[in-house]
Protein backbone atom coordinates (compact mmCIF):
# COMPACT_ATOMS: atom_id res chain seq x y z
CA UNK A 1 0.00 0.00 0.00
CA UNK A 2 2.96 2.54 0.48
CA UNK A 3 2.88 2.81 -2.89
CA UNK A 4 0.33 4.95 -3.27
CA UNK A 5 2.76 7.55 -2.63
CA UNK A 6 3.71 7.64 -6.54
CA UNK A 7 0.58 7.65 -7.94
CA UNK A 8 -0.51 10.38 -10.07
CA UNK A 9 -1.15 13.46 -7.97
CA UNK A 10 -4.86 13.35 -8.44
CA UNK A 11 -5.12 10.25 -6.29
CA UNK A 12 -3.02 11.40 -3.38
CA UNK A 13 -4.95 13.11 -0.82
CA UNK A 14 -4.64 13.52 2.76
CA UNK A 15 -7.01 10.71 3.62
CA UNK A 16 -4.64 8.34 2.13
CA UNK A 17 -1.23 9.53 2.40
CA UNK A 18 -1.10 10.42 6.23
CA UNK A 19 -2.17 6.80 7.12
CA UNK A 20 1.05 6.09 4.96
CA UNK A 21 3.36 8.81 6.19
CA UNK A 22 2.27 8.94 10.12
CA UNK A 23 3.80 5.17 11.02
CA UNK A 24 7.36 6.77 10.16
CA UNK A 25 6.84 10.15 11.67
CA UNK A 26 5.98 7.97 15.15
CA UNK A 27 9.01 6.25 14.55
CA UNK A 28 10.88 9.16 15.24
CA UNK A 29 11.37 10.98 18.18
CA UNK A 30 8.46 13.29 18.53
CA UNK A 31 10.26 16.62 19.00
CA UNK A 32 12.73 15.68 15.58
CA UNK A 33 9.06 14.57 14.02
CA UNK A 34 7.47 17.60 14.67
CA UNK A 35 10.83 19.58 13.17
CA UNK A 36 10.31 17.04 9.73
CA UNK A 37 6.99 17.13 9.51
CA UNK A 38 7.07 21.02 9.45
CA UNK A 39 9.04 20.98 6.90
CA UNK A 40 7.42 18.29 4.70
CA UNK A 41 4.55 21.19 4.93
CA UNK A 42 6.51 23.91 4.03
CA UNK A 43 8.18 21.51 1.18
CA UNK A 44 5.03 21.02 -0.20
CA UNK A 45 3.94 24.53 -0.21
CA UNK A 46 6.66 26.03 -2.03
CA UNK A 47 6.58 23.42 -4.58
CA UNK A 48 2.94 23.79 -5.36
CA UNK A 49 1.79 20.54 -4.37
CA UNK A 50 0.06 21.55 -1.41
CA UNK A 51 -2.19 22.71 -3.72
CA UNK A 52 -2.78 19.45 -5.52
CA UNK A 53 -2.71 17.25 -2.35
CA UNK A 54 -5.02 19.23 -0.10
CA UNK A 55 -8.26 19.20 -0.72
CA UNK A 56 -10.09 22.55 -1.20
CA UNK A 57 -11.70 24.12 1.80
CA UNK A 58 -15.32 25.22 1.51
CA UNK A 59 -16.01 28.96 2.81
CA UNK A 60 -17.82 29.07 6.09
CA UNK A 61 -17.59 32.22 6.96
CA UNK A 62 -18.12 33.59 10.76
CA UNK A 63 -17.28 36.64 12.15
CA UNK A 64 -15.51 36.74 15.86
CA UNK A 65 -14.01 39.44 17.70
CA UNK A 66 -14.52 41.86 15.15
CA UNK A 67 -12.47 40.11 12.34
CA UNK A 68 -13.72 38.00 9.52
CA UNK A 69 -12.86 34.14 9.36
CA UNK A 70 -13.31 31.72 6.75
CA UNK A 71 -14.11 29.15 8.68
CA UNK A 72 -14.56 28.93 12.50
CA UNK A 73 -11.75 26.04 12.55
CA UNK A 74 -7.85 27.24 14.34
CA UNK A 75 -4.70 25.78 14.26
CA UNK A 76 -3.86 25.94 17.86
CA UNK A 77 -0.31 27.58 19.70
CA UNK A 78 2.24 25.84 19.68
CA UNK A 79 3.05 23.96 16.60
CA UNK A 80 4.59 27.04 14.78
CA UNK A 81 6.08 28.58 17.81
CA UNK A 82 8.53 31.26 15.90
CA UNK A 83 6.08 32.14 12.59
CA UNK A 84 8.61 29.96 10.42
CA UNK A 85 5.73 28.11 8.73
CA UNK A 86 2.06 30.25 9.00
CA UNK A 87 1.89 30.17 4.54
CA UNK A 88 2.65 26.19 5.42
CA UNK A 89 -0.26 25.72 8.03
CA UNK A 90 -2.46 28.02 6.63
CA UNK A 91 -2.55 26.14 3.09
CA UNK A 92 -4.36 22.96 5.29
CA UNK A 93 -7.14 24.54 5.05
CA UNK A 94 -7.61 26.46 8.58
CA UNK A 95 -10.00 29.72 9.45
CA UNK A 96 -7.30 31.21 11.30
CA UNK A 97 -3.68 30.18 12.35
CA UNK A 98 -2.22 31.28 15.77
CA UNK A 99 1.72 31.13 16.25
CA UNK A 100 3.73 31.08 19.39
CA UNK A 101 3.95 30.73 22.38
CA UNK A 102 6.47 33.94 21.89
CA UNK A 103 8.48 35.37 24.48
CA UNK A 104 10.39 39.10 24.58
CA UNK A 105 13.49 37.15 24.62
CA UNK A 106 15.16 33.85 23.13
CA UNK A 107 15.24 30.88 25.46
CA UNK A 108 15.63 27.02 24.56
CA UNK A 109 13.08 26.03 27.00
CA UNK A 110 13.33 23.21 28.95
CA UNK A 111 16.27 19.94 29.10
CA UNK A 112 15.32 17.24 26.46
CA UNK A 113 13.84 14.78 26.14
CA UNK A 114 10.18 17.08 26.68
CA UNK A 115 7.41 15.94 24.40
CA UNK A 116 6.05 12.67 24.58
CA UNK A 117 3.24 10.51 22.99
CA UNK A 118 0.71 8.73 24.44
CA UNK A 119 -0.91 6.91 21.35
CA UNK A 120 -3.09 4.51 23.44
CA UNK A 121 -5.38 7.62 24.53
CA UNK A 122 -4.67 9.93 21.72
CA UNK A 123 -2.27 12.66 23.89
CA UNK A 124 0.50 14.10 24.44
CA UNK A 125 2.65 15.21 27.03
CA UNK A 126 5.31 18.22 27.00
CA UNK A 127 6.80 19.90 29.06
CA UNK A 128 8.27 21.97 26.05
CA UNK A 129 9.03 25.68 28.07
CA UNK A 130 8.20 28.21 26.07
CA UNK A 131 11.02 27.50 23.44
CA UNK A 132 11.14 29.74 20.91
CA UNK A 133 13.76 32.53 18.93
CA UNK A 134 12.00 35.34 20.48
CA UNK A 135 9.50 38.11 19.62
CA UNK A 136 12.08 39.51 17.33
CA UNK A 137 12.43 36.92 15.24
CA UNK A 138 8.87 35.58 14.88
CA UNK A 139 7.63 39.26 13.95
CA UNK A 140 10.44 39.44 10.54
CA UNK A 141 8.94 35.83 9.73
CA UNK A 142 5.38 36.96 10.01
CA UNK A 143 6.76 39.70 7.53
CA UNK A 144 8.62 37.81 4.95
CA UNK A 145 5.23 35.54 5.04
CA UNK A 146 2.57 37.93 3.52
CA UNK A 147 -0.04 36.22 5.26
CA UNK A 148 -2.92 38.07 4.45
CA UNK A 149 -5.62 35.71 6.93
CA UNK A 150 -6.38 35.96 10.61
CA UNK A 151 -3.36 35.63 12.36
CA UNK A 152 -3.00 35.18 16.52
CA UNK A 153 0.44 35.93 18.20
CA UNK A 154 0.46 34.10 21.52
CA UNK A 155 2.80 35.78 23.83
CA UNK A 156 3.57 35.10 27.19
CA UNK A 157 6.59 35.88 29.88
CA UNK A 158 10.69 34.97 29.84
CA UNK A 159 11.54 31.56 32.15
CA UNK A 160 13.95 33.77 33.95
CA UNK A 161 11.63 37.19 34.56
CA UNK A 162 9.90 37.04 38.33
CA UNK A 163 6.43 36.49 38.45
CA UNK A 164 6.05 39.66 40.04
CA UNK A 165 7.66 41.59 37.20
CA UNK A 166 5.21 39.20 34.18
CA UNK A 167 3.05 41.43 32.93
CA UNK A 168 6.30 43.96 31.73
CA UNK A 169 6.68 40.90 29.42
CA UNK A 170 3.38 40.85 28.18
CA UNK A 171 3.29 44.26 27.60
CA UNK A 172 6.86 44.10 25.47
CA UNK A 173 5.22 40.95 23.77
CA UNK A 174 1.69 43.11 22.87
CA UNK A 175 3.64 46.55 21.90
CA UNK A 176 6.11 44.10 19.93
CA UNK A 177 3.20 41.83 18.16
CA UNK A 178 0.00 44.74 17.89
CA UNK A 179 0.37 46.05 14.56
CA UNK A 180 1.70 42.24 12.79
CA UNK A 181 -1.47 40.38 14.63
CA UNK A 182 -5.09 40.00 13.62
CA UNK A 183 -5.73 39.11 17.51
CA UNK A 184 -2.87 38.81 20.42
CA UNK A 185 -2.95 35.55 22.96
CA UNK A 186 -2.00 36.11 26.68
CA UNK A 187 -0.73 33.24 27.41
CA UNK A 188 -0.87 32.83 31.58
CA UNK A 189 -2.16 28.71 31.67
CA UNK A 190 1.01 27.23 30.45
CA UNK A 191 1.99 24.73 33.33
CA UNK A 192 5.67 24.42 31.72
CA UNK A 193 7.09 27.96 33.18
CA UNK A 194 7.20 28.01 36.42
CA UNK A 195 4.39 30.14 38.91
CA UNK A 196 2.83 31.11 34.77
CA UNK A 197 -0.35 29.95 36.06
CA UNK A 198 -0.65 31.67 39.46
CA UNK A 199 -1.47 34.73 37.33
CA UNK A 200 -5.03 33.11 36.98
CA UNK A 201 -5.39 33.58 40.68
CA UNK A 202 -6.48 36.33 42.65
CA UNK A 203 -5.67 39.70 42.15
CA UNK A 204 -2.64 39.20 40.15
CA UNK A 205 -5.02 38.38 36.73
CA UNK A 206 -7.24 41.52 37.81
CA UNK A 207 -3.79 43.48 37.58
CA UNK A 208 -2.45 42.05 34.40
CA UNK A 209 -5.42 42.73 32.66
CA UNK A 210 -5.71 46.00 33.52
CA UNK A 211 -2.54 46.58 32.25
CA UNK A 212 -2.89 45.02 29.36
CA UNK A 213 -6.36 46.82 28.29
CA UNK A 214 -5.01 50.14 28.86
CA UNK A 215 -1.93 49.35 27.02
CA UNK A 216 -4.24 48.17 24.08
CA UNK A 217 -6.56 51.42 24.07
CA UNK A 218 -2.92 53.58 23.91
CA UNK A 219 -1.93 51.40 21.39
CA UNK A 220 -5.65 51.82 19.29
CA UNK A 221 -4.72 55.56 19.18
CA UNK A 222 -1.46 55.11 18.26
CA UNK A 223 -1.83 53.23 15.46
CA UNK A 224 -5.82 53.66 14.33
CA UNK A 225 -5.76 50.31 14.47
CA UNK A 226 -7.64 47.97 16.90
CA UNK A 227 -6.40 44.38 17.73
CA UNK A 228 -8.48 41.99 19.76
CA UNK A 229 -6.94 40.76 23.26
CA UNK A 230 -7.82 36.80 23.81
CA UNK A 231 -6.66 35.08 27.37
CA UNK A 232 -5.95 31.45 27.40
CA UNK A 233 -6.83 29.54 30.24
CA UNK A 234 -6.19 26.25 32.18
CA UNK A 235 -8.46 23.63 32.43
CA UNK A 236 -7.65 22.85 36.09
CA UNK A 237 -9.72 25.38 37.16
CA UNK A 238 -12.47 25.31 39.74
CA UNK A 239 -16.19 26.74 38.91
CA UNK A 240 -15.23 29.54 41.28
CA UNK A 241 -12.35 30.45 39.56
CA UNK A 242 -13.65 30.29 36.10
CA UNK A 243 -16.55 32.55 37.56
CA UNK A 244 -13.89 35.10 38.94
CA UNK A 245 -11.99 34.86 35.53
CA UNK A 246 -15.16 35.23 33.30
CA UNK A 247 -16.41 38.46 35.20
CA UNK A 248 -12.71 40.32 35.03
CA UNK A 249 -13.07 39.29 31.20
CA UNK A 250 -16.22 41.18 31.37
CA UNK A 251 -15.24 44.14 33.60
CA UNK A 252 -12.25 45.05 31.29
CA UNK A 253 -14.01 44.44 28.06
CA UNK A 254 -11.32 41.41 26.71
CA UNK A 255 -12.16 40.64 23.63
CA UNK A 256 -12.25 36.66 23.69
CA UNK A 257 -10.96 33.96 25.64
CA UNK A 258 -9.24 30.59 24.63
CA UNK A 259 -10.42 27.70 26.94
CA UNK A 260 -7.93 25.47 27.08
CA UNK A 261 -4.77 25.17 27.33
CA UNK A 262 -3.41 21.38 28.39
CA UNK A 263 -4.01 19.54 32.02
CA UNK A 264 -1.45 18.54 34.77
CA UNK A 265 -4.46 15.96 35.61
CA UNK A 266 -3.18 12.51 35.49
CA UNK A 267 -6.43 10.73 36.56
CA UNK A 268 -7.36 9.39 32.82
CA UNK A 269 -3.78 8.19 31.83
CA UNK A 270 -3.33 6.85 35.29
CA UNK A 271 -2.07 3.49 33.55
CA UNK A 272 0.29 4.33 31.29
CA UNK A 273 3.93 4.09 31.55
CA UNK A 274 4.91 8.18 31.10
CA UNK A 275 1.91 9.32 33.40
CA UNK A 276 4.30 10.86 35.75
CA UNK A 277 6.06 12.82 33.23
CA UNK A 278 6.10 16.29 33.97
CA UNK A 279 4.07 18.36 31.62
CA UNK A 280 0.94 19.37 30.18
CA UNK A 281 -1.43 16.69 28.88
CA UNK A 282 -3.23 17.49 25.59
CA UNK A 283 -5.49 15.42 23.30
CA UNK A 284 -8.27 13.29 24.26
CA UNK A 285 -7.71 13.01 28.17
CA UNK A 286 -8.23 16.24 27.76
CA UNK A 287 -11.65 16.91 26.19
CA UNK A 288 -13.87 16.69 28.74
CA UNK A 289 -12.64 18.79 31.41
CA UNK A 290 -12.04 21.46 28.46
CA UNK A 291 -15.59 21.36 27.89
CA UNK A 292 -16.39 21.67 31.49
CA UNK A 293 -14.98 25.00 31.24
CA UNK A 294 -16.04 26.31 28.21
CA UNK A 295 -19.56 25.42 29.31
CA UNK A 296 -18.71 27.42 32.79
CA UNK A 297 -17.55 30.04 30.54
CA UNK A 298 -20.37 30.34 28.46
CA UNK A 299 -23.17 30.64 31.24
CA UNK A 300 -20.96 33.85 32.99
CA UNK A 301 -19.93 35.45 29.46
CA UNK A 302 -23.82 35.15 28.29
CA UNK A 303 -22.51 35.05 24.73
CA UNK A 304 -20.99 38.56 25.44
CA UNK A 305 -17.06 37.63 25.02
CA UNK A 306 -16.81 34.76 22.59
CA UNK A 307 -14.99 31.45 23.96
CA UNK A 308 -12.64 29.54 21.54
CA UNK A 309 -12.15 25.83 22.03
CA UNK A 310 -9.47 24.24 21.96
CA UNK A 311 -8.73 21.05 23.89
CA UNK A 312 -8.87 16.83 22.72
CA UNK A 313 -10.64 17.68 19.36
CA UNK A 314 -9.91 14.63 17.42
CA UNK A 315 -13.56 14.30 15.73
CA UNK A 316 -16.01 16.67 13.71
CA UNK A 317 -18.06 15.22 16.49
CA UNK A 318 -15.54 16.57 19.07
CA UNK A 319 -15.93 19.91 17.42
CA UNK A 320 -19.44 20.19 17.33
CA UNK A 321 -19.68 19.83 20.77
CA UNK A 322 -17.68 22.84 21.97
CA UNK A 323 -19.92 24.58 19.20
CA UNK A 324 -22.98 23.42 20.95
CA UNK A 325 -21.57 24.28 24.63
CA UNK A 326 -21.08 27.85 23.82
CA UNK A 327 -17.67 27.94 21.60
CA UNK A 328 -17.62 30.90 18.73
CA UNK A 329 -14.53 29.47 17.00
CA UNK A 330 -12.36 25.98 17.39
CA UNK A 331 -9.12 25.33 17.57
CA UNK A 332 -6.90 21.99 16.79
CA UNK A 333 -3.04 20.81 17.41
CA UNK A 334 -2.99 17.11 19.03
CA UNK A 335 -5.63 15.99 16.74
CA UNK A 336 -3.71 17.44 14.15
CA UNK A 337 -0.91 15.03 15.11
CA UNK A 338 -3.30 11.89 15.09
CA UNK A 339 -5.51 12.40 12.57
CA UNK A 340 -3.74 14.63 9.87
CA UNK A 341 -4.87 16.66 7.60
CA UNK A 342 -8.22 15.02 6.65
CA UNK A 343 -9.41 15.84 10.34
CA UNK A 344 -9.45 20.03 9.33
CA UNK A 345 -11.83 18.66 6.02
CA UNK A 346 -13.63 16.76 8.52
CA UNK A 347 -14.74 19.38 11.27
CA UNK A 348 -15.19 22.31 8.60
CA UNK A 349 -17.75 20.16 6.29
CA UNK A 350 -19.97 19.33 9.46
CA UNK A 351 -19.84 23.27 10.62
Amino acid sequence: MGYRLIAPYSTVTPMNLYPVLRPVLFSLDPETAHEVTLKLLNAAYISGLSKLIYPKINLKPTKVMGLNFKNPLGLAAGLDKNGDYINALAALGFGFVEIGTVTPRPQPGNPKPRLFRLPEHQAIINRMGFNNLGIDHLLTQVKQSGYSGILGINIGKNFDTPIEQAADDYLIGLRKAYTSASYITINISSPNTKNLRQLQQGDEIKSLISALKEEQLKLQQEHGKYVPLALKIAPDLSSDEITHIARLLLEFDIDGVIATNTTIARDLIADHPLANEAGGLSGAPVKEQSTIVVRGLAAELNGKIPIIAAGGILTAADAQEKLAEGASLVQIYSGLIYRGPQLIEDIVKSL
